[in-house]
Parts: structure tokens; C-alpha cells; sequence
């Protein structure tokens, strides 16, 4: 479903971070740096994790449940997806194992391959590019098309944070890809973990609707999202939970979809798998 697809996109972003195995900053949270300092020094961890990733693999179950509703409210479709997720060198690998309590069809997993490829190009990535980068989206390409404001320092799952807002630059960041354009048109607030510069939470909303293709197959007419990270190991950072509540338009149907996923049992992911 290309909403969807574009919700994760946005989310892929949305859709800010990496899972990271560098060396621990001083455990002493740093005080009045600004907003850019503190998304420089998250940026800064998020590219140098990258380029050691390959020293902290993790593997864990996601539990999925979309629910997709029409104009009125009513539930149209149902769907409880059972995850197991692989984070291994920078990129995310998904294994279905259930669809609504059975283990999937073929088509199923046809599906879920065509939603990952799919992805891929959204986000721009190579086509031979293997896995996705849901775990790690702190770029120095994402954070061009925000500004940032430090609202205050606070404490998120019994760790201090930087709780700071953003919104799209007032000159947009030129770009022709979907995801461009949905950069262009979200703001909401992020938590930053103060003692390791990870983003810890992030909530999204949608200012302006977005067309899909140019409005031919549909667009996106409101969107609410967060996506809630913890700490698993020293240094080391997986989404843990999320949730969706996005508003459009499928073709000349009205469309509103609920999703919410909740990860458990983090591992560390024995070689080889």
C-alpha cells in the first residue's frame, strides 16, 4: 500500500539515529549547549556508529497490528504481523513469522519483499542494497532540512534529555524524491539522551497534506507519529515501540490507518544467521 509505505518513509526518517558502538561519552551531562551543538554532537555519534556497526549485532521480535479503517470509522482490515528483526552492519533485516496467528502464505512474504523494496527506493537507496536503514536515519541530509529549538533539559526513561523541537527551514530543501517532500511538510519535538547524544524519542505531525504521485493515486492528508527508542547495551540504541495515526486519500477512497509496533527480547545476534 503506498500510504503506508510513504508513512514509513516518513518514518524512516521519520519516519533520527543510529544504533551505535562507539566509545562512552562522559557519563556527566553537558550543560548549556544549544540546540545545534546537541544535534551536531547526535549527528556526529550517528555517522561515527555507522562506521563501526558491524561491532554490536542484535536480533528481537516485532509485533505489528495495522488496522485500517474507512470515511466513517468503520474497520475494514485487521493485521497482526510477528517480526523477527536482524540489525547486522548498518542494516535492518525482517523475518515474517505470523500473519494473524498462522504462519504466512507465500504471498504474504512476496509482500513483504515488494514493501521492502520499495522502501529502499523511497529512501533513495541503492536497488542492490540489502536490508533497510530504519534503525540509523541521523543524516547530515535529514538535519539540512530542519531548525531546531532546545525547549529544556528533562529525564526520559530515568536518563537525562534535551527535549527539543523542530520544523521545516522557511527556504525548503530542494528535492524531487517523496521523502523530500515529506521533510518539507513535518515538525514535532525530539528527546535526546544527554549522556550518549541518542535520540530516545521522536514525535511527528504532519502540517500540510502531500500528494502520492501527484495526486493520481492518492495523497497524505494528516499524520501522528512516535517512535520510542531504548537503551539495550552501552552504546546501544533499537526502536522499541511506535505508533501511527495517518488520514488520506487511496484513489478516490477515503482512508485512515492505525498502526502500532512493540519490539521485545533484545539479543545480542550470534554469528553467522
Amino acid at each position: 500500500m503506498i500510504l503506508f509505505r510513504s508513512l514509513r518513509v516518513c518514518l524512516g526518517l521519520t519516519t533520527v539515529v543510529a544504533v551505535s558502538s562507539l566509545q562512552p561519552w562522559s557519563s556527566r551531562a553537558e550543560t548549556q549547549l544549544s540546540a545545534e551543538n546537541i544535534i551536531q554532537k547526535a549527528l556526529a555519534r550517528a555517522q561515527q556508529a555507522e562506521a563501526t556497526s558491524d561491532q554490536h549485532n542484535y536480533t528481537y521480535t516485532k509485533v505489528s497490528l495495522t488496522e485500517e479503517l474507512d470515511s466513517s470509522g468503520k474497520l475494514r482490515e485487521r493485521q497482526e504481523k510477528v517480526y523477527q528483526v536482524y540489525f547486522q552492519s548498518g542494516s535492518t533485516h525482517v523475518n515474517l513469522l505470523e500473519v494473524n496467528g498462522h504462519r504466512p502464505a507465500p504471498a504474504d512474504v512476496r509482500k513483504q519483499t515488494d514493501n521492502d523494496s520499495s522502501l529502499r527506493q523511497l529512501l533513495g537507496q541503492p536497488k542492490s542494497a540489502t536490508g533497510d536503514n530504519r534503525e540509523s536515519f541521523l543524516t547530515p541530509d535529514l538535519v539540512a532540512h530542519f531548525d531546531f529549538r532546545l525547549l529544556d533539559e528533562t529525564r526520559l526513561n530515568n536518563r537525562p534529555a534535551y527535549r527539543i523541537s523542530f520544523q521545516p527551514k522557511a527556504s525548503p530543501v530542494v528535492g524531487h524524491r517523496m521523502v523530500d517532500r515529506l521533510l518539507g511538510r513535518i515538525s514535532g519535538t525530539l528527546w535526546i539522551d544527554s549522556t550518549e547524544f541518542e535520540v530516545a524519542r521522536v514525535d511527528v505531525r504532519l502540517g500540510s497534506e502531500v500528494d502520492i504521485l501527484g495526486g493520481m493515486v492518492g495523497c497524505l492528508k494528516k499524520l501522528a507519529y512516535t517512535m520510542i527508542r531504548i537503551r539495550v547495551a552501552d552504546g546501544v540504541w533499537l526502536n522499541s515501540f511506535s505508533s501511527a495515526d495517518l488520514e488520506g486519500r487511496k484513489l478516490l477512497d477515503s482512508l485512515r490507518i492505525k498502526t502500532k509496533s512493540q519490539s521485545s527480547n533484545f539479543r545480542p545476534l550470534q554469528m553467522n544467521w
